[in-house]
């Protein structure tokens, strides 16, 4: 037992955890796949999207609930219930990411930024595997460089998203026309359309994609630690193993004692958590999604243009080069630099928090069941997950190509998508399960939360199974 450390005054000496997770939610789901989609049929759709970031805002107030209320990972919450969830998430984790589309997305935007698409084709240095190890390189130096990890994962990203808003920005004041507003707004209210030949199974990746989605929201709950939110205080943060101590994480957390005094600062601490993911997750994901969204509708829609496999980033800097080119060539040469530069920033972003959500997922499991994991330091196990994952994407990149599988980064993506929307089918029950039976009364979810949660399990266990059936019937 210990009493809950008292939360600060000011809400902004705590920002950080939600732009983390903006930097994962701004990834392909905002920049390939909805912006294709809309290119494709429409702005009918767009209720889908907002009502994908808003369940997910529900599901990670309660994330940050159960890591608040005691210092441990939900993934430790989940193996309270059941010691066989630990290895069920590490088979999630690896089965949503393991096949780095977003590293090949992220390296073919660079290419096309720095070189242009088509430089050294045939040749090992035009090749997407050598791009894809530039970007991995970079999250290498980024995660392995400054002592403490979350730190430096934080400010890089950070700095990422202000990239991608400002830019967002540029092409809000200089794209479309009013029609184009008023099309938008009119998907974002016509709840339950589907456009034609629009499976339920696609319906549901756009939902997941609208986002962070799959197991990535449960990184929320390593951010929150490591920014000392609520019990998160008293567990040490995780150091770059290669420039500080080997720090031993505790792999059980805390419970505050039943104090009038404890309940008032879970109540400010939650405060917190609703402020950050109400200002940086929802206000913000749902602001640059909207944008990525109308500058499709506005530009590639009436010109035709659905973003091809392998130059989707490419195919969509068209928004600011045509846009900006009714002032001349120069301009059209400087709205297509600005939007691959949007779109690098908005794909390394979520590049690098994948290969840092996902080493901390797996190490953190490792380490909680498994008394043979607990012989090396968190940091040592996340240190080699990590540069085996970036390894083992690079490998499966070059395969890709070797075989005759390049420009396949679409697919991947919506499988990994797919995959991810199982995985949230089964912790979003999962979750309020925990928090309504393992935690204290003071801090349990109340009737609203628990209403709202009930319909985000709902949508995404009905979504799976509806999916899934379809698949198994070959509809």
């Amino acid at each position: 037992p210990a009493d809950l450390p008292e939360p600060p005054r000011s809400f902004w000496s705590l920002a950080g955890p939600g732009a983390v997770l903006v930097g994962l939610s701004i990834g392909a789901g905002e920049i390939i796949v909805w912006p294709r989609a809309v290119a494709e049929h429409g702005a009918g759709m767009v209720w889908a999207a907002i009502v994908g970031v808003f369940l997910q805002l529900c599901v990670n107030v309660e994330i940050g609930r159960w890591t608040v209320a005691t210092g441990e990972t939900v993934y430790t919450g989940f193996a309270r219930v059941w010691r066989g969830f630990g290895p069920l998430f590490i088979l999630l984790n690896i089965m949503g990411w393991l096949i780095p589309g977003w590293a090949q997305a992220s390296g073919s935007a660079l290419k096309a930024l720095l070189v242009g698409p088509e430089f050294g084709a045939g040749t090992f240095a035009g090749s997407l595997t050598c791009w894809t190890m530039v970007t991995f390189a970079i999250a290498s130096a980024v995660l392995f460089g400054p002592k403490m990890v979350y730190h430096s994962v934080e400010k890089t990203i950070e700095i990422l998203v202000l990239t991608v808003t400002l830019g967002l920005i540029g092409v809000a004041m200089t794209v479309g026309e009013a029609d184009d507003w008023r099309e938008l707004a009119r998907g974002a209210v016509n709840f339950g359309h589907r456009p034609p030949g629009v499976s339920v199974r696609e319906l549901f990746i756009w939902i997941v994609f609208a986002g962070a989605g799959g197991t990535s929201n449960l990184f929320y709950t390593f951010y929150l630690r490591d920014k000392n939110f609520g019990m998160g205080a008293l567990v040490p943060d995780m150091e770059n193993p290669l420039r500080g101590r080997n720090e031993t994480i505790s792999a059980t957390g805390f419970r505050f004692a039943d104090t009038a005094e404890n309940r008032d600062r879970f109540a400010a601490w939650m405060s917190h958590v609703r402020k950050d993911q109400v200002l940086f997750f929802w206000f913000l994901n749902t602001f640059t999604l909207m944008l990525f969204i109308f500058g499709a509708l506005a530009v590639l829609r009436p010109l035709g243009t659905v973003p091809s496999e392998g130059t989707l980033i490419w195919d969509q800097s068209k928004i600011l080069s045509h846009a900006w080119g009714r002032w001349g060539a120069a301009f059209a040469y400087a709205g297509r630099t600005v939007f691959l530069m949007v779109g690098v920033a908005t794909l390394f972003s979520t590049q690098l928090g994948l290969v840092d959500g996902v080493s901390r997922s797996i190490s953190d499991i490792l380490c909680t069941n498994f008394a043979w994991a607990r012989r090396r330091p968190l940091s040592w196990w996340y240190m080699v997950i990590a540069l085996t994952w970036m390894a083992v994407g690079c490998l499966l990149t070059y395969l890709t190509e070797r075989f005759g599988f390049q420009g396949a980064e679409l697919g991947i993506l919506l499988q990994a998508a797919f995959m991810g929307g199982l995985a949230m089918a089964v912790y979003v029950p999962l979750l309020l399960y925990v928090n309504l039976r393992r935690l204290p009364a003071a801090a349990r979810p109340r009737l609203a939360a628990i209403v709202m949660m009930l319909v985000a399990s709902a949508v995404y266990v009905g979504f799976a199974v509806f999916s899934l059936a379809s698949m198994a019937s070959g509809s």
